[in-house]
């Protein structure tokens, strides 16, 4: 199936003569399957994130025993090896890559970015592969799982998967994936990535770089340069490189000579739980598509128990016969049985509406429970004064250059506000539209500092307005880092209720750290790392544990502490 990638990890960038930390995210790859246009192996691996392959088109080799494409095992690592722009293997050996205990087996890492990040990937190959004309809920639930397994060893996930069904399993796992707070991202190819004209080589480059470099806490799809929400793509050609397309829903982000993320459409959890998977998929539900002269015998066969919920495809904006009074009657019936009816449109583009009196008729209340969704007009930040009057002021007149201006303003603006605690300001910031989740000059989130400032009630402000846990400023830390480091205990513990967890990255040398601390007779450090996941239990580069030092430095605190905590 897929593999994952992890892609945040600090590393020292010995590229220039003064020196400077890096961030490097580690990403899991799954590799799923694939079918169409591959020869050789499997999708998988990706820096900075974590991909789940599904039987498809990368890596799909002729099958010996019987004719046509199938997916091939324990193929795709040395065909990623082969290939520069996936793999930098003078910096693997460099770095010792494949003999290292940092990394898990089959770790590939990718060239240094424009953002000046190197992502780690690691690749995960389920068994058995699948094609993805093959898939069922039960292989939904397996990719999820796989998911929530390593969702704490990784900063994001890449999931390789065959074109014919990789828009349903987006959208499945869109679902399944409940308070998602790291980017899923899953792609595949339309031509084997062994071939030598291949779309499969760019997507999966593509979608290492969107999973490492950005935090879009939503299951995306990534194709032909652009990124999708998962739950609102299809695919519309199968014999053209850009074969997915989603009509009702700009892309999130485009990747030309510039990546540029849609950061006001990126979904927001707005939550304090952490995340979880909902795999108890009901598979009573089908898809009924109305058509002229359609029998009420076919629809209250399609209705029958043990049916319990349908969609139903009708014309235009929403319109069905409303001379058929034997196909409401169906439809009422199943009502009554508890079964769920939702109306959509056959069409691309476009929404359901009761203008007509066709569509009216499928609009009655039928079992008393249908809601009006909300509409109005939202506020841009580009509708703002202040932005308009820095504008007016600077010249600027572009929907382009008014943007620049935005992006450039808001982050710095946003932080100062949290420096000072002013949830007011921040609100107002939001209500126009800006993103509390993007980072200053440094990299620094709003979050960052209120949890360095330990501003509690202002940090649940900002996680419950979708800001996230997972980013990293340009030295690598994250907001629960930040405050490990300040001792502020009730934002670690909130931080922790979120779902915020110590990386790989964050707990090396952690034995050598806590001992330290113990030496110095610093219980509230203790207490903040150990509050934040570490273990107590961790040795120091001479193999003493915290306990061992406390005792030998006399820090009678501190033993209390940590017998305590044993």
């Amino acid at each position: 199936m897929t593999a994952d990638l992890t892609i945040d990890q600090i590393s020292l960038n010995t590229t220039s003569a003064s020196s400077q930390l890096m961030s490097y995210p580690i990403l899991k790859r799954i590799y799923v399957g694939g079918s169409r246009g591959c020869r050789l192996g499997c999708w998988n691996g990706g820096a900075g994130a974590a991909t789940l392959p599904v039987w498809e088109t990368l890596g799909r080799q002729e099958a010996p025993l019987r004719p046509g494409l199938a997916p091939e095992a324990n193929k795709l690592v040395h065909s990623l090896k082969m290939m520069p722009m996936l793999h930098d293997e003078a910096y693997a050996r460099e770095t010792k890559l494949s003999s290292s205990h940092e990394f898990p087996e089959n770790t590939l890492v990718l060239p240094l970015s424009k953002q000046n990040k190197r992502i780690f990937y690691t690749i995960l190959e389920l068994s058995p592969l699948l094609d993805s004309s093959n898939m069922t809920p039960d292989d939904w639930a397996k990719i999820a799982k796989k998911l929530e397994e390593h969702y704490e060893k990784y900063d994001g996930f890449v999931i390789l998967h065959g074109t014919d069904t990789m828009a349903y399993t987006a959208s499945a796992l869109s679902f399944m994936c409940e308070n998602l707070g790291k980017t899923v991202v899953l792609t595949g190819s339309q031509v084997p990535i062994y071939e030598l004209r291949s779309d499969g080589r760019d997507n999966l480059l593509g979608a290492l770089l969107m999973a490492g470099q950005f935090v879009i806490p939503e299951v995306c799809l990534y194709f032909y340069n652009k990124l999708y929400r998962g739950n609102r793509v299809t695919k519309v050609d199968a014999g053209s490189f850009n074969a997915f397309s989603s009509p009702n829903l700009p892309p999130l982000a485009n990747a030309e000579v510039d990546i540029t993320i849609n950061w006001e459409t990126v979904w927001r959890a707005n939550t304090k739980k952490k995340f979880r998977v909902h795999t108890n998929m009901n598979r009573n539900v089908g898809l009924l598509r109305i058509f002229p002269g359609i029998t009420a015998a076919a629809v209250k066969a399609f209705l029958q128990p043990p049916i319990e919920g349908i969609v139903l495809e009708t014309y235009g904006s929403g319109n069905a016969p409303d001379n058929r009074e034997d196909l409401l009657e169906e439809l009422r019936k199943a009502a009554k049985r508890k079964v769920v009816i939702l109306n959509c449109t056959q069409c691309l583009r476009g929404a359901v509406k009761t203008v007509y009196a066709t569509g009216q008729m499928l609009s009655e209340n039928l079992r008393g429970e249908m809601t009006v969704v909300p509409t109005g007009a939202k506020i841009s930040l580009r509708d703002s004064k202040f932005i308009q009057v820095i504008a007016k002021s600077l010249s600027i007149s572009s929907k382009e250059e008014l943007e620049a201006v935005r992006d450039a303003l808001i982050p710095p603006l946003a932080c100062a506000a949290a420096k000072l605690g002013d949830i007011n300001a921040l609100r107002a910031i939001a209500e126009m539209g800006g993103n509390l989740s993007c980072g200053d000059y440094d990299g620094r989130t709003p979050l960052h500092i209120a949890a360095s400032e330990g501003h509690l009630p202002l940090v649940e402000y900002l996680l419950t307005s979708g800001a996230t846990v997972y980013a990293r400023d340009r030295y690598g830390s994250t907001p629960l880092m930040n405050a490990i480091e300040f001792r502020h205990i009730p934002v670690i513990n909130l931080l922790r209720e979120t779902g915020a967890h110590l990386s790989c990255h964050d707990l090396e040398d952690i034995g050598t750290i806590l001992c330290s601390l113990a030496a110095k007779g610093d219980v509230d450090g203790l207490c903040a790392w150990y509050l934040a996941g570490a273990d107590l239990e961790q040795t120091g580069y001479d193999g003493r544990k915290p306990l061992q030092v406390a005792e030998a430095t006399g820090q009678k605190e501190v033993l209390d502490f940590l017998r305590q905590k044993q």
